[in-house]
C-alpha cells in the first residue's frame, strides 16, 4: 500500500507540481523537498512551516473552486466544478447573446450538463455563480481543409535576415512580402517566419525573436513604411547584421515617416488606436518609458522608479500626457507594423499560397516587458522557463523568460492565451506554436536558483486544446507543435487527435545505432523538416561545421570523437537517402555539399507528411545556422544575413532546380 502524501507533498500536487518525472534517457528524477519549497513559494503557496503549508493547502483548494471555466468538445457533456450549486435549471448565454434555460443533472461524476451544439465561448449561471463555457471543434483547422488532397511544402526563413532589391541593413515586413511573392510563383504553399513579437526599441541588445516583450503586439523594427509613400533609405547591408548601429537608424527611419504622416494615416492610426484601445496605449507607454529609462540603466520595468511600476498610476498617466508624441509615435509604429505584415500575408495569399504566412508563437516572454508590466496577473512570478538537466545540457537550461501562470488562466477564461493566439494568427494562415510540450507542462525554475532546483508545473492541456481548436478554426489557420525534446508520456497522442501537426526533423528521425528511418514511415500528420533554426544546416552537418563551433567553444569533451561518430553518421544518412531513391552512387567527400543538400531535400520531400518546410539555409545549400543555442556573443546568432536578394537566390540554377524537384515530388 502506498504510504500517505505529507501535506508538503499534497501541496505541490494541488498546486500542480510533479514531484516525479524521467529524464531523457527515461529514468526516474525526483524533485527535492528544498526545491518544492522554493517553487510554491514563487506560485504563492508559502511552505516554510507546517504552518504554511496548511495554510497554502486551504488556499490552494479556495483557489480551484473560484475556477469557473470548462472547456468541452462540441455536443459533449460538461462536468461543472464544484459550488456550482445543486441539480436543477440554469441560464446558459450563447457567445451571440441568445438566452436559453438548460437542466443540469446530478451525477455519480458530480454536476453535468448536456452537450452544446455551438462553438463559442458562452456563459452558464448557475447557484449564483457565473461559469465560461468553451465549447470548441473537435480538431483543428487542418491542411485537409487549407488544401484538401495536397501534400504542400514551403521555406522557413529568418526575417532579418531577408534581402530585397532595397539594400537594407536587416530584412523587414517588406523584404517578407517579396519572399512571398518569389515562393508563390516557385509553387509553395506556405512561408514560415522567425517570430514578430514586440521587442524592446530601444535597447539594440535585445534581437532576439524567443524572449520578446509582449506577444500581443509586434516588432516596429519590421514596419515598412514603404507602405505609406515613405520608403527607408538605402543602408549598408553587411553578411552580419550589426544590430547595436542598424536598430537605432531604422528607429530613425520610422521616425522621420512619422513626421511624415499624410492625414489620412493620422485617421487610419486614431481608429487603429480606438480598435485597440486601452492594451495598445498601455504597450505604447511602455515604449516610451522604457525609452526615457534605458539611457539611466533600466533594462526592463522592475528597474524603473517604484512610481512608475503601476500601469494605471498617477505617475503614468502624467508621463504619457507629457511625452504624447512619443507615444503616439510608438502607436503608428504598431500601426505601421501591423499593416506591413498584413501586405505581406494578403502578397501571399493573393499569389496562390494556399496557407501563406506561419506565425513562430514564441514560448514566453522577457518578465521586465510589457505584458509583465501591464498585465502582471497573467504571468508566473518568481520564476523562469527552462529544461532540467539531460545528456545535452548537464546543467539544465534557464531561458531567463517567464510564462503564463495556470492558476491565471483558468481564473481569467484563459484570456491572456486568447488574445495571444489571436495577435499571432491575425496576419497568418498559420502557427507553429514553440516548446509546445508547454501545453501539458514546463519546467520551471526560482529566481537566484539553478535550472536542477527547477520542477514541472503542470498546465490544464484540454483546456488549451480545447481553446486552440475554437481559435485555428476562427482564423482558418493551420497549427503546428514543436514536440521536439523530452515529450511526456501521451502527450503526442492527444495533439495527432487534435490535429496539431507535430515536427519530424531529419536529425531526429533515427532508428537503431545510428541508422535513420525511412521518411516513408515518418507520420503523415506532422511537418517533414530538414532542420530548424537551432540546428545545423545540411551543408553544415555534412561538412561537421557544428561540430567545428562546439570544439572553439569547449562543448565537447572529445571532438575526434565526434568526428568519428559523424563519418558514421554520414555514411549512414547516405545509404537512407539511396534506400529512399534520393540518392545514388557512393557518398561525396564531407567539403563536397551540393549532391547531398539535393538529396537531402529530396528525401525529406518524399514523406507523406501533409507538409513538408525547408529552411531557406538548406534550399540554398548554407553552411553556418541561423542560431547556436546557449550562445550570446560567441556565435552570430540571429545576425546572418542570405547572400543575395530572393529573387536572385531563387533564380540560382541549383535552387530553381531543387524548388521545382520539391514541387514534383509533393504532388
Amino acid at each position: 500500500m502506498a504510504r500517505p502524501l505529507s501535506p508538503l507533498h499534497r501541496l505541490a500536487r494541488a498546486a500542480g507540481l510533479q514531484r516525479d518525472w524521467e529524464s531523457a534517457d527515461r529514468k526516474p528524477q525526483r524533485v527535492s523537498d528544498d526545491s518544492l519549497r522554493q517553487v510554491l513559494g514563487a506560485l504563492g503557496y508559502p511552505a516554510e512551516t507546517d504552518a504554511a503549508v496548511k495554510e497554502s493547502l486551504d488556499r490552494c483548494d479556495e483557489d480551484a473552486a473560484d475556477a469557473a471555466f470548462v472547456s468541452a468538445d462540441r455536443r459533449e457533456p460538461l462536468l461543472l466544478p464544484e459550488g456550482c450549486g445543486e441539480a436543477g435549471a440554469a441560464t446558459l448565454t450563447l457567445e451571440d447573446g441568445h438566452a436559453q434555460t438548460v437542466e443540469i443533472e446530478r451525477s455519480a461524476k458530480g454536476l453535468r450538463l448536456c452537450g452544446i451544439d455551438v462553438v463559442g465561448y458562452h456563459r452558464l449561471q448557475t447557484g449564483g455563480r457565473d461559469v465560461r463555457l468553451a465549447i470548441a471543434p473537435r480538431r483543428c483547422f487542418g491542411i485537409g481543409d487549407a488544401a484538401p488532397g495536397r501534400r504542400i511544402w514551403g521555406p522557413a526563413v529568418q526575417i532579418p535576415a531577408l534581402r530585397d532589391a532595397q539594400p537594407r541593413a536587416f530584412g523587414d515586413f517588406g523584404s517578407l512580402a517579396d519572399a512571398a511573392r518569389r515562393f508563390a510563383a516557385a509553387g509553395a504553399a506556405a512561408l514560415a517566419v522567425s517570430p514578430t513579437h514586440a521587442l524592446f526599441p530601444a535597447d539594440a541588445s535585445r534581437f532576439s525573436p524567443y524572449a520578446p516583450s509582449s506577444r500581443l503586439f509586434l516588432n516596429v523594427l519590421f514596419a515598412d513604411p514603404a507602405l505609406i509613400g515613405q520608403p527607408l533609405p538605402p543602408a549598408d547591408a553587411p553578411e552580419l547584421i550589426d544590430w547595436e548601429q542598424a536598430i537605432p537608424a531604422r528607429l530613425t527611419a520610422l521616425r522621420e515617416a512619422f513626421a511624415a504622416r499624410s492625414d489620412e494615416v493620422k485617421t487610419k492610426v486614431a481608429k487603429y488606436r480606438e480598435a485597440r484601445g486601452i492594451e495598445l496605449h498601455r504597450h505604447a507607454v511602455f515604449d516610451a518609458l522604457h525609452a526615457h529609462f534605458f539611457p539611466h540603466g533600466a533594462r526592463g520595468w522592475q528597474d524603473w522608479p517604484s512610481e512608475f511600476h503601476d500601469p494605471a498610476g498617477e505617475a503614468v498617466g502624467r508621463f504619457a500626457a507629457e511625452h504624447a508624441q512619443d507615444v503616439e509615435f510608438f502607436t503608428f509604429a504598431q500601426w505601421l507594423a501591423k499593416e506591413s505584415l498584413d501586405a505581406a500575408q494578403q502578397v501571399a495569399t493573393n499569389a496562390g499560397m494556399a496557407v501563406g504566412l506561419i506565425a513562430d508563437l514564441a514560448v514566453g516572454m522577457d518578465g521586465g516587458g510589457s505584458h509583465a508590466w501591464s498585465r502582471p496577473d497573467d504571468l508566473l512570478g518568481g520564476l523562469s522557463i527552462g529544461a532540467p538537466p539531460d545528456l545535452l545540457g548537464p546543467e539544465g537550461q534557464n531561458w531567463g523568460i517567464t510564462g503564463f501562470s495556470p492558476a491565471a488562466l483558468r481564473r481569467s477564461g484563459f484570456e491572456a492565451f486568447i488574445a495571444t493566439l489571436r495577435a499571432a494568427v491575425d496576419h497568418a494562415g498559420g502557427i507553429r506554436i514553440d516548446h509546445a510540450l508547454g501545453l501539458s507542462r514546463l519546467w520551471v525554475v526560482p529566481h537566484g536558483a539553478s535550472s536542477a532546483e527547477g520542477a514541472y508545473l503542470t498546465y490544464p492541456l484540454q483546456d488549451l486544446l480545447h481553446v486552440l481548436a475554437i481559435e485555428s478554426h476562427r482564423a482558418r489557420a493551420i497549427v503546428i507543435g514543436e514536440d521536439l525534446g523530452t515529450v511526456p508520456e501521451g502527450l503526442r497522442p492527444q495533439l495527432e487527435a487534435r490535429e496539431v501537426l507535430g515536427m519530424r526533423v531529419l536529425w531526429f528521425e533515427r532508428g537503431k545505432g545510428d541508422s535513420f528511418t525511412s521518411p516513408a514511415k515518418w507520420d503523415r500528420q506532422a511537418v517533414a523538416m530538414t532542420g530548424t533554426h537551432d540546428l545545423p544546416t545540411v551543408a553544415g552537418w555534412w561538412r561537421g561545421r557544428d561540430i567545428d563551433w562546439n570544439a572553439k567553444l569547449r562543448r565537447t569533451k572529445s571532438e575526434s570523437d565526434d568526428r568519428e561518430r559523424r563519418a558514421g553518421e554520414r555514411a549512414a544518412l547516405w545509404r537512407a537517402m539511396v534506400a529512399s531513391g534520393a540518392a545514388d552512387g557512393k557518398p561525396p567527400p564531407e567539403n563536397e555539399t551540393g549532391q547531398v543538400v539535393d538529396a537531402a531535400l529530396a528525401h525529406v520531400g518524399s514523406a507523406p507528411s501533409e507538409l513538408a518546410l525547408f529552411p531557406l539555409e538548406d534550399l540554398v545549400g548554407l553552411t553556418e545556422q541561423p542560431n547556436l543555442p546557449g550562445t550570446t556573443d560567441e556565435h552570430p546568432s540571429w545576425r546572418r544575413r542570405m547572400p543575395e536578394p530572393t529573387e536572385a537566390l531563387l533564380a540560382r540554377p541549383d535552387v530553381a532546380r531543387r524548388l521545382n524537384e520539391l514541387g514534383d515530388s509533393r504532388k
